[in-house]
């Protein structure tokens, strides 16, 4: 049988409410009654379901419009010839590496890096696959500027032109009660999660200033918590995920306005490249970050309904970038109108995961390799 409008709703909230960190922040509960009671003369009463969601303000009503703006543009731009040089933090594997497979696939020219020495494989595995694309790899501690100034230099080296910059890594320290965690584990979240997006950020906008006649694009991943939502298991991540849009805000008003000086005016700078920055939003992503650690309760909800593959992400995500032009855009994967498919497909049409089981575990594709975790192997 199907779930009711009513159940429906209430499933919505209690989503909206546990997880709220995923939310696009302009989802609100009287949206979903209306949506879900469509063609149903029942009443729905929403007063009563208390769910935590931010207010529709006229900010948030402007960074629609600029995801509505960037979408009306999205196959002129996105089916352009014209060859970009592509820069990816975090490429070792997931997302990362879907990212870099898709720039390729569209002729685009990419450099990925990681701490990891599995870097040389992920290279081998998309040179392989594009033997004739322009991809370059490099090992990269995000965390220290010495070595992110060296993936600027090997990037500037081998791209010529970046066009783009995205700030991919991150790491969230595992699901674990805050008070148990060592000094070092937090150090580590903070360092590679804020510390490393500020070095690599700051460092993208300095290549990309001075590239004469060009823009450029830096994109920095926000993840859970990034609305203020609570990420228990996962505090360190969740705070520092949570200072991605107030830094890219900060960073829109110092490029497009300058800092005031006294007496009056401001210093607005002029470079001989075009500088933007944005956020990017992947979402419930299949990747060792979202199941390690997991339990099969979160894999049958909220990772069985609206948790993606990397390549499904990838395909989606990088038009969107390509298309962007508006400064401090917000691109996203799992935008309102897919949450509200996915859950109108789950619990109403009854629609079971293709991914994960009743019971919670990853279902394991013929031919592919899995780790203990249940994430697979992408090459």
């Amino acid at each position: 049988a199907m779930a009711s409008p009513t159940a429906t709703v209430t499933l919505v909230a209690c989503f909206l409410t546990a997880c709220h960190g995923f939310m696009p922040s302009h989802l609100s509960v009287t949206s979903l009654s209306k949506i879900n009671a469509a063609g149903n003369s029942r009443e729905i009463r929403t007063r009563s379901i208390a769910v935590h969601t931010p207010v529709f303000t006229s900010k948030s009503a402007r960074l629609v419009g600029k995801r509505i703006g960037m979408a009306s543009s999205l196959s002129m731009q996105a089916s352009s010839s014209e060859s970009f040089g592509v820069v990816i933090t975090g490429g070792a594997g997931g997302v990362g590496f879907a990212y870099a497979d898709e720039f390729l696939a569209r002729g685009h020219r990419v450099v990925i890096c990681d701490i990891s020495p599995k870097i040389s494989d992920a290279a081998a595995a998309l040179q392989k696959k594009h033997p004739k694309g322009g991809l370059f790899h490099t090992i990269c501690d995000v965390s220290d500027a010495e070595s992110v100034q060296k993936l600027a230099d090997f990037s500037k080296q081998s791209l010529g032109t970046v066009n783009y910059w995205i700030n991919n890594a991150a790491v969230n320290g595992g699901r674990r009660p805050f008070m148990d965690l060592a000094t070092k584990e937090i150090e580590l979240v903070v360092k590679v999660n804020l510390l490393g997006a500020l070095l690599c950020t700051q460092a993208a906008m300095k290549l990309l200033a001075q590239q004469t006649g060009v823009t450029g694009h830096v994109f920095n991943t926000v993840g859970s918590g990034v609305k203020g939502g609570g990420t228990p298991g996962y505090v360190c991540y969740g705070a520092t995920k949570r200072g991605q849009p107030q830094m890219t805000a900060s960073l829109v008003d110092e490029l497009e306005l300058g800092l005031q000086k006294a007496p009056s005016g401001r210093d607005k700078r002029v470079y001989p490249g075009k500088v933007m920055v944005h956020t990017l939003s992947p979402g419930m992503v299949f990747t060792q970050l979202l199941l390690e650690d997991s339990t099969p309760e979160l894999r049958k909800f909220p990772f069985g309904v609206l948790a993606a593959q990397p390549e499904e992400v990838a395909q989606d995500l990088v038009p969107k970038m390509l298309a962007t032009t508006q400064q401090g855009s917000a691109v996203e994967f799992l935008t309102t109108d897919k949450v509200l498919t996915k859950l109108f497909n789950r619990f109403v049409l009854q629609q079971k995961s293709a991914f994960i089981d009743d019971d919670g575990n990853v279902i394991q594709m013929p031919g592919a390799q899995y780790n203990a975790d249940g994430v697979r192997s992408l090459f």
